[in-house]
Parts: C-alpha cells; sequence; structure tokens
C-alpha cells in the first residue's frame, strides 16, 4: 500500500451503454440535445400492467464484447457492465500502466440478476428442479459484474460490488476514489448496471405505486413537475475509469475532471422514504462540498437525483437548499437527466456523473426535459426543456436509494 495518504483521483475513461446511447459520446449528445429515452416496454408483454413506459437500452449487441458461450452463462445486467468496463479501459489506454495488484473494480449494481432469477424461477415452477441451470448462482448474484471485469482486465486489487439501491452507482465511484486517494489502488474500474426491466420488477414498483401510469413518452418521467406521478424504470451501464493524478499526468492520459469529493450517509428513517427534512440527502452534500473545497465563489451544477416521484423531488429540493444556503441554491443549475433516461436504478449515479464530467468539460448543462409546470415546492433553477451554457466550477451529482442510503459525488475540471 502506497504512504501517500491524500492522492489526487481524476477520471480517465469512460464508457457507457445506455437508453439514449450505445457509447459515452452518443449518450452524452443525446443528453445535452434533450432526447428521451423512454417508449413503450418491448422486454415483455405489458397488457396486464398499469406501467406499460420503460427506459430500454437498444440497439446494444453483446456478442460485441462476449463470446457466444460467456453470453449465454452471463445476465443482462452483467453484459452491460462488461462492455460499459471495456468502453471506459479502451478510452483510459490505462491497461498495461498499472501492476495487476494496484489495479482494482468496484462496480455497483441496484438487484443484480433479476432477469436470470425470474427466468429460472420459472423453469422451476413449469419444469421441476432439474432443469434450474447450474449457473443460476453465479448469473444472479450482484458482485458477478465486478468480478466478470476483473477477470477480464487483470485486476487483482480489490474488487466489490456496491449495493445500495439506487444510490449503488455514486457509492461505487465514492468508494473508489477513497481506495485511489489512501493509497489502496491506482486505478480502479468503476461504475454501475442494472437490467431489471422485467415482468418481476416492474410488478413489484408499480404495486408500491412508485411507477408513472403514462403512456405518453413526454409525460411520464416529469421531475420537478407538478404532474409528476411516479418514475420510470431504465436500464443500462456507464463505467469509468478512476486513476491517480500524477500517474495519468506522466503517461500523458486525457483527463476529464477530478473526483474531489464525495458523502455517503443513511437517512436511519425508512426503508423507502427519504427523511422529510432531508437530514441525510443534505449532509451527504455538506460533506462531498466541504471535500471539494466549496467556497461562495462556485458556480455550481447539481444533476438532481430527480426521480419524478412526488415525495423526492421536494425533499431533494430541501436538501439542496439546505446543503447550499438560500442564496447559493437560487444561483446554482438544478437539473435531472432522469427526464431522458428514466431511473436505471444501480446504474443511476454513474451515468450522472458522465453528464457531470461532460458539463464541467463543455461548459454545458443539460437540461430537465418535459418541465413544463414546474411545482412550487421544487422552485430550484430547474433548466427546463432546453440545455444552456454555463462555465460551472463545480459539479455534484446526488444519488438517493431505498434504505434510506445517500450518496453525492463533487467533481472538478483539472
Amino acid at each position: 500500500m502506497s504512504e501517500n495518504r491524500d492522492r489526487r483521483v481524476v477520471v480517465t475513461g469512460i464508457g457507457a451503454v445506455t437508453p439514449v446511447g450505445n457509447n459515452a459520446k452518443d449518450t452524452w449528445e443525446s443528453l445535452k440535445n434533450g432526447k428521451n429515452g423512454i417508449a413503450m416496454i418491448t422486454l415483455f408483454d405489458t397488457e396486464k400492467f398499469k406501467a406499460k413506459l420503460a427506459a430500454e437500452v437498444k440497439g446494444f449487441e453483446p456478442g460485441d464484447y462476449l463470446e457466444v458461450n460467456d453470453i449465454l452463462r452471463t445476465d443482462r445486467y452483467a453484459q452491460f457492465a462488461v462492455a460499459a468496463a471495456q468502453q471506459a479501459v479502451d478510452d483510459s489506454d490505462v491497461e498495461g500502466t498499472v501492476e495487476p495488484e494496484r489495479f482494482a473494480v468496484m462496480f455497483g449494481t441496484g438487484i443484480g440478476g433479476i432477469g436470470t432469477f425470474e427466468k429460472e424461477h420459472t423453469k422451476l415452477m413449469e419444469r421441476g428442479p432439474r432443469r434450474v441451470s447450474p449457473l443460476f448462482v453465479p448469473m444472479m448474484i450482484a458482485n458477478m459484474a465486478a468480478g466478470m471485469i476483473a477477470i477480464r482486465h487483470d485486476c487483482r486489487g480489490s474488487a466489490m460490488p456496491a449495493v445500495t439501491a439506487c444510490a449503488s452507482g455514486s457509492n461505487a465511484i465514492g468508494e473508489a476514489m477513497r481506495m485511489v486517494r489512501h493509497g489502496y489502488a491506482d486505478a480502479v474500474i468503476t461504475g454501475g448496471a442494472e437490467a431489471a426491466i422485467n415482468a418481476s420488477a416492474v410488478a413489484g414498483f408499480a404495486n408500491m405505486l412508485a411507477l408513472s401510469a403514462s403512456q405518453n413518452p413526454d409525460e411520464a418521467s416529469l421531475p420537478f413537475d407538478k404532474r409528476r406521478g411516479g418514475f420510470v424504470i431504465g436500464e443500462g451501464a456507464v463505467a469509468l475509469v478512476l486513476e491517480e493524478y500524477e500517474h495519468a499526468r506522466e503517461r500523458g492520459a486525457e483527463i476529464y475532471g477530478e473526483v474531489c469529493g464525495y458523502g455517503s450517509t443513511c437517512d436511519a428513517y425508512h426503508i423507502t422514504a427519504p427523511h422529510p427534512e432531508a437530514r441525510g440527502g443534505a449532509r451527504a452534500m455538506s460533506d462531498a462540498m466541504s471535500e471539494a473545497g466549496y467556497s461562495e465563489k462556485d458556480l455550481v451544477y447539481v444533476n438532481a437525483h430527480g426521480t419524478g416521484t412526488p415525495m423526492n423531488d421536494v425533499v431533494e429540493t430541501l436538501a439542496i437548499k439546505k446543503a447550499l444556503g438560500e442564496e447559493a441554491s437560487r444561483k446554482a443549475y438544478i437539473s435531472s437527466t432522469k427526464s431522458m433516461t428514466g431511473h436505471m436504478l444501480g446504474a443511476a449515479g454513474a451515468l450522472e456523473a458522465l453528464a457531470c464530467l461532460q458539463a464541467l468539460k463543455e461548459g454545458i448543462i443539460p437540461p430537465t426535459i418535459n418541465l413544463l409546470e414546474q411545482d412550487e415546492e421544487c422552485d430550484l433553477n430547474c433548466v427546463p426543456n432546453t440545455a444552456i451554457k454555463a462555465d460551472i466550477t463545480l459539479a455534484l451529482s446526488n444519488s438517493l436509494g431505498f434504505g434510506g442510503h445517500n450518496a453525492c459525488l463533487a467533481f472538478r475540471k483539472v
């Protein structure tokens, strides 16, 4: 382990498989242009379901990344993860520059292989126990994406998942940052993946009244809008390569930005509802801002958790006001890219980290699309409908998960 306990951490590679693009470039172009990735569900028959919309990944070919035998032995969520990780590693050109024992993986998922679980349970009920795949368990478990990425890229340091529901992707990136910062690794492949657009998951979310019942893609995922009635489920994966700054600089790597702050808290209040006073969310933001050296001179962008559920958006608005203060929160730019990608669950925080890094790099704030009737209780600058130019100096990404998990990541230009 390195003796240096306070090393700078930068992003040198990004990969993406999302509802709005099957690589990082296309995903970002879609986000800043307000492209809606939501449409009618095609992955299963929704005739008996109230929720009929989702943000599916489109045109993804697992064969571009995996051999046929590996595809047959891999859940969809892990296929997305392997693909995004391969893109990020190729983008960073980090492979071969780090000792395998100093190369790690920290990859999040909220649910893991729920598609495999549903498929194999159906076999069990309809055809008996002898028909269940011997690979059922390794295909289903939530650590398998991290394990497959580690095997593929010879990462012999830690290889672990972060499993904190909808905060999983952000927690993975934050913990990866700490691994590099405190000398446990020189580079980490991190991010999040999810593939839960199937009958079981959609039925469960719908029956807890969490999903939008709209059948119009432009009236479904409506963060901060008075008309909002639940989230739209999404899927995909985003991967980042985090690297120690001096190592990246010395090898001439392109640097997207610096991960300079991380807050991780728990509401310790309720299994699904956020604390009504936003105590955990506000503290996660405050911790990330403090670590990032926030000052009143900063021009801030917050990529909000912004799910489009009635309670979440109001509580998150309160969290932002508490963390930034009333005056600074009015100056900040707030947007929810979930208006375009739906809620990608354990991959959401990673997608939103991509948005923050690119917003810093290009000086463009992606919009909250279809925001036509902004709720008076969500009274911040939510960048309605059209991207805007702004030379921001600090970008924050919020993620809030079932179980009371709160994570906030802070990014700066290098």
